[in-house]
C-alpha cells in the first residue's frame, strides 16, 4: 500500500495515527505531497482524487481511496478486528455520528478559516482557488466562531465520558485532535482556557503512543 500525504499537516496526521494504532506502518510507502506547491492541484494527482486533497490511500491493486473515514474504515477492519471504527452496531453509530460532528463542526469550519480568512497555503495555491475566494474571507471568519462553537460542545461531551464516542479511543477522537491541530497552527484558533475538559483530554490524548509518535 502507498499513502500520499503531506506530513505533519491535520489530516495525513489522522491516518497516521490510524496506521500506529493498527501497528501497519511498515506495510505502508509514504509518498510526499508538496501542498505549498500546489502539487495536489496538477493532472497527476487530480486522477487519483478528484477533490485534490490529501491524504489518498493506494492499494497494491490500482485502487485509490481518499476521505480521512473511508481510509480509516479499510485500515481498521483489515485485520477484522475493528478497533476505532467499532464493533457493535450502537458503537458503529455513535461513532459515526461523533465523526460527522467533528468534521462540521471542528476540522472544516478550521479548514475554511484557515483557506479563506488567513493567507492558507500560500500564493502558488492561491490560483487554483474559486474565482470568488478573495471576496469570501468575512465568510471564512464566520467559521472561525463556527469552530469556538465546536470546541465548547466537545469540551460539554468531555466532562461527562472519557472519549469523545463514548468509553473507548475511536476515529472520532483522532479527528477531533485534527481539528485541534489544526487551530492550533500559528496558534489560529486558541483553545479557550476555560474549555478545561476539551484542553485535558487533548493532553492525555498527546500522552498516547500513537498520537505522540505517529506512522
Amino acid at each position: 500500500m502507498k499513502i500520499h500525504d503531506a506530513p505533519s499537516f491535520p489530516n495525513p496526521f489522522r491516518v497516521r495515527v490510524v496506521l500506529a494504532e493498527k501497528a501497519l506502518a511498515s506495510q505502508v510507502e509514504f509518498v510526499k505531497v508538496d501542498l505549498p506547491a500546489a502539487e495536489h492541484k496538477q493532472a497527476a494527482f487530480l486522477a487519483m482524487n478528484p477533490t485534490g486533497t490529501v491524504p489518498v490511500l493506494e492499494l497494491d491493486d490500482g485502487t485509490f481511496i481518499s476521505e480521512c473515514t473511508a481510509i480509516t474504515e479499510y485500515l481498521d477492519n483489515l485485520d477484522g478486528e475493528p478497533t476505532l471504527t467499532g464493533r457493535t452496531a450502537r458503537q458503529k453509530a455513535m461513532i459515526h455520528m461523533m465523526q460527522k460532528r467533528a468534521e462540521s463542526e471542528l476540522i472544516d469550519a478550521v479548514g475554511i478559516y484557515f483557506h479563506h480568512a488567513t493567507t492558507g497555503l500560500g500564493d502558488r495555491v492561491l490560483p487554483y482557488k474559486s474565482p470568488e475566494w478573495a471576496a469570501r474571507t468575512e465568510w471564512g471568519r464566520m467559521h472561525r466562531d463556527k469552530a469556538l462553537q465546536g470546541m465548547r460542545y466537545f469540551d460539554k461531551v468531555l466532562q461527562s465520558q472519557p472519549y469523545v464516542a463514548g468509553d473507548a479511543f475511536s476515529m472520532a477522537d483522532i479527528t477531533v485532535l485534527g481539528g485541534l491541530m489544526f487551530a492550533g497552527y500559528e496558534n489560529i484558533i486558541p483553545v479557550p482556557e476555560e474549555y478545561t475538559a476539551l484542553l485535558a483530554w487533548k493532553n492525555r490524548m498527546y500522552e498516547r503512543p500513537s498520537v505522540k509518535n505517529p506512522a
